[in-house]
Order: structure tokens, then C-alpha cells, then sequence
């Protein structure tokens, strides 16, 4: 039974979709889709505010010293995000789904109260993450931490700060696949084990039996490598790591032509991808690419010429867009922003409503109690509810955790012992020099 209008009786099924049905569900949501332009204007999150209300819980006067702001003060929970450096135009995406989540939990209320999210800037490094998190747990004595993009940031945190610790991290954007080895560090987007092997079979298939591989040197990249070399049947010509901010990756390009393999995969960032692209197009290099999820965004076609990537497939995680709550999800970002959400956007979403609920359900704000709560909110015991208003109702009517089962606008959301969630993936093609959507992909 549900208490939402959509029918979810077939949701653990969907998007087993390939071909001209992926591509008909994927217009006009996917083409150069950054929920924002990805803040290359900085009119976004990069100003290090989150920009849901004027007022992010830094001033320390509703919780932030470790209280939950009394029995009708807001509560306070933490947010690593990628305001500024490599990754931050994906920290730039996911802030427009926090804010809008954040708009609608308050719209609500839990229990009476607000909810308030103290964002912090890991300037998309380890280093900065983990005094981020250092600040809004130790500092501010937040119970409940959304963070981080990048899984690399993502797991210091976890290991520096978190770890023997009663608070709940749910990452919002990390996809290594080395997070599965710690089950105390949930996250809203799936391992990217399933995109590797989706790599492997997508090149496999388009007749290639020779890769040159470059990965970013840390637990993302390395984690995906290892994967698709382990899924990869053919042979391997090239096989090297590259560092972020680099000014010129000219070298590893080199060797890649220099490798002899038709097919070269990319499993980078954005600005270390949109260098490659210029260098590979300015030497006269030809060769089919392919790329993981963090190389495909609006930066990477804004600064790199017409028609040198076309042709290339990339593996990105995928929301349900062909589900009802998705769809309401996406017109109403589209009637707050102007523009349509990506899977990023979903994700950082769902991690809002998620804490939000646990809070709700928890019998006090404090890491222990959401500890126990936030999986069984999103669990299928429970009754299907797409939204934070029909499972709140549930709860104020007495419902306990295990009575809800939140499905997100990212999917579902029953977190497996590992702390990961079930997965969707789309494949795009750079056609004309912008994203298509082409197939679905369960992971």
C-alpha cells in the first residue's frame, strides 16, 4: 500500500532499458545537464554559503555547540561539500538538491522543528575534508554528516573523524569502490564497481580488444581501475595514474597514443579531463573514448573545441527518470532553478530527506539514536512513500523506523550491510558536442 499516487509495485525492476526507449526516457533531461551550469559563474555555493535561507547554522546560535537548539530551536546537522576546487562543480551541482530539500523538510516541519544543515568546504582534498568535518563534529557537535564529494575525501573523513564515533556520515557523491570495506560510512550513490564492468562490456562490444587506461591517482580512480582491469578480457596497452591540477597532462597523452590501443578509457575529473581533451585534439591524436562518471559535465564541454570528443561513451549513476517522484522532483527544480537536476542533484537530495526522517523516527537527536533509525527509514519493511510529507505523516501517527520505506527521487534506498545502496547507471554519448542518453543500465 501506498500513500503516494505513484504505483512503486515493480520499483527494484526498473530501467532495464536499452536503446531507443533509454534515449526517448533521456531527452531533454541529460544533454549538457548540470542543475545549474555548475557554478562556473559562482553564483551558486561557491561563495562557501549553502544558500538555503540566508542562514547555515555558522552564526552558533541554534545547536552548533553541540545541542540540538532545544526542544523548538532548528536541528542541526553537517555538510562537507565541494565548494571550491576540482570537484566542486560536482558540489556545486548537488547544492541545488539540498537547498530544495531543505526547503520542503521545513515546509513540513519535523516534529514542530526545522531542520538546519552547517556547510563546511573540503576544497575537494582530503586535508580540507577532514578539518571540515573536524569543525562540525568536534567543534559545532553535529550527530549527523552529509559528506563527502570525492571518495577519497569521503573515507579520510571517515577514518579521521568519524570512525569510533557515534555520528552518521552519508556520503552524497562518492562512488569508489574501497567504501564498501567500511560499513559505518553509508552513501546515496552506488559503488562504482557496476560502472567499471559496464565499461568493460560497452568497449568489449563496440569491437575494441586493446585499452590505454589513465586514472586520477587516488582511491576513486584506483578503485575503478582495478575493477575494469579485473572485468577486462582483452589486453591492457597502457595503465598509468596521473595527479589532479596538473597544468599540462601532455606526457600521459603521449604514451597513450604511444600504447597502440584504439580505445582509451578516462577515469579522471572534470578540469584534468578538459586538459587531456585540448592536448589530445592539438597533437592530432585519434582514438574512441571512453570516460567514468566524473569527467562528463557542462565545464568539460564549455572549454574544450567543437567535435574533439565526439563519439565518446561515458558511464554516469542514474536516477529513475521514468518514475513518477523523479518527475515531480525534476519539474519542480525546473520551476525553482530554470534548469534540470542530475543524478548528483537526486543523490545530495535524498541524503537531506534521509537524515531528516531519521531524525524524525529517532527517540533523541543524537548520534546513537541515528545511528538505529537512519537505515530503517529507507528499509522495505516498511510503507512505500516517495516524499518527506507521507512518511513524516506516518511517523506523527505513531509509526516507528521500520514503518516507512522511503524510496528517493535517486531510486531506492535499502542500504545493504555494507552501507551501499542499489544502483542505476545511464550511458551518454557525446553527439555534436553534447551529452545523449542512449541506454540504461542496472548495477
Amino acid at each position: 500500500m501506498s500513500r503516494d499516487s505513484t504505483d512503486l509495485a515493480n520499483r527494484r525492476t526498473l530501467l532495464k532499458l536499452t536503446g531507443g526507449a533509454g534515449v526517448a526516457a533521456l531527452s531533454g533531461c541529460l544533454s549538457t545537464t548540470d542543475d545549474g551550469g555548475d557554478g562556473s559563474d559562482g553564483s551558486d555555493g561557491s561563495d562557501g554559503s549553502d544558500g538555503s535561507d540566508g542562514s547555515d547554522g555558522s552564526d552558533s546560535s541554534d545547536g552548533s555547540d553541540g545541542s540540538d537548539g532545544g526542544d523548538s530551536g532548528p536541528y542541526e546537522i553537517g555538510m562537507v561539500n565541494s565548494l571550491t576546487g576540482s570537484l566542486s562543480a560536482f558540489g556545486q551541482r548537488n547544492k541545488r538538491g539540498v537547498d530544495l530539500a531543505l526547503q520542503q523538510v521545513n515546509e513540513v516541519g519535523i516534529g514542530g522543528r526545522e531542520l538546519n544543515i552547517a556547510v563546511e568546504d573540503s576544497e575537494s582534498e582530503n586535508q580540507g575534508g577532514i578539518a571540515a568535518a573536524q569543525k562540525l563534529v568536534n567543534q559545532d557537535g553535529v550527530p549527523f554528516l552529509i559528506g563527502a564529494v570525492g571518495s577519497g575525501v569521503s573515507l579520510a573523513i571517515y577514518e579521521s573523524v568519524v570512525q569510533d564515533t557515534d555520528v552518521v556520515q552519508l556520503s552524497q557523491n562518492s562512488t569508489g569502490l574501497n567504501l564498501t570495506n567500511f560499513p559505518g560510512l553509508l552513501r546515496m550513490s552506488p559503488s562504482g564497481r557496476s560502472q567499471s564492468l559496464a565499461l568493460s562490456n560497452i568497449i568489449a562490444e563496440d569491437g575494441y580488444d586493446s585499452v590505454a587506461v589513465t586514472y586520477v591517482n587516488n582511491d576513486y580512480g584506483q578503485s575503478l581501475t582495478d575493477a575494469f582491469v579485473n572485468a577486462w578480457d582483452g589486453d591492457i596497452a597502457y595503465n598509468n595514474p596521473h595527479d589532479q591540477d596538473q597544468a599540462s597532462y601532455s606526457g600521459v597523452i603521449s604514451e597513450m597514443n604511444s600504447s597502440g590501443a584504439d580505445a582509451w578509457l578516462f577515469i579522471t575529473y572534470q578540469a584534468e579531463f578538459s586538459t587531456m581533451v585540448n592536448e589530445v585534439f592539438s597533437s592530432g591524436y585519434e582514438a574512441q573514448f571512453y570516460g567514468a562518471d566524473s569527467v562528463q559535465g557542462a565545464n568539460v564541454i564549455e572549454n574544450t573545441p567543437e567535435g574533439s570528443m565526439d563519439g565518446m561513451k561515458i558511464v554516469v549513476p542514474s536516477a529513475p527518470v521514468e518514475e513518477e517522484n523523479y518527475q515531480s522532483f525534476r519539474d519542480t527544480f525546473e520551476s525553482e532553478y530554470g534548469q534540470e537536476p542530475t543524478s548528483w542533484a537526486a543523490y545530495a537530495y535524498d541524503c537531506v530527506i534521509n537524515a531528516a526522517l531519521a531524525i524524525q523516527a529517532a527517540d533523541e537527536f543524537t548520534g546513537a539514536a541515528l545511528q538505529d533509525t537512519v537505515r530503517r527509514v529507507s528499509g522495505p519493511e516498511g510503507e512505500t512513500v516517495t516524499s518527506f510529507e507521507a512518511a513524516s505523516e506516518i511517523l506523527a501517527d505513531g509509526g516507528g523506523p521500520d514503518d516507512v520505506d522511503y524510496q528517493g527521487v535517486s531510486g531506492p534506498i535499502d542500504f545493504n550491510d555494507a552501507g551501499d545502496p542499489v544502483g542505476f547507471l545511464q550511458v551518454l554519448e557525446v553527439q555534436d558536442h553534447a551529452y545523449e542518453g542512449i541506454d540504461f543500465v542496472e548495477g
